[in-house]
C-alpha cells in the first residue's frame, strides 16, 4: 500500500485514468463492431457511415493515447479493405 500522500494520489488518479481509458477503449470496440457487422450485411451506405464513425473513434484514441498510430493506420486499412469488399 502506498505510504507517503503522494503516492496515495497517484493511486486515485490511477484508477481515475483507467476507469476512463477502459470506457473510451470499449467505445472504439464498439464502433468497429458495429462497422463489422454492417459491412457483412451488404448495405454499403450504412457501412460506409459506420466506417467514418469508427476511424473518427480511431484517430481519437491515437490523440489521447489509448493506442499507437501504427495500430491505428493498421485497424483503419483493414477495415477500409472490407468497406471496398461491401456491395462487390
Amino acid at each position: 500500500m502506498a505510504n507517503s500522500p503522494q503516492a496515495r494520489k497517484r493511486v486515485r488518479a490511477g484508477v481515475k485514468r483507467r476507469i476512463r481509458n477502459m470506457s473510451q477503449r470499449s467505445a472504439l470496440r464498439t464502433a468497429i463492431k458495429k462497422f463489422l457487422k454492417l459491412a457483412a450485411g451488404k448495405d454499403r451506405t450504412a457501412a460506409a457511415q459506420a466506417y467514418r464513425e469508427a476511424s473518427s473513434d480511431i484517430d481519437r484514441a491515437v490523440s489521447k493515447n489509448l493506442h499507437h498510430k501504427n495500430r491505428a493506420a493498421r485497424l483503419k486499412k483493414r477495415l477500409n479493405n472490407r468497406l471496398r469488399a461491401v456491395g462487390n
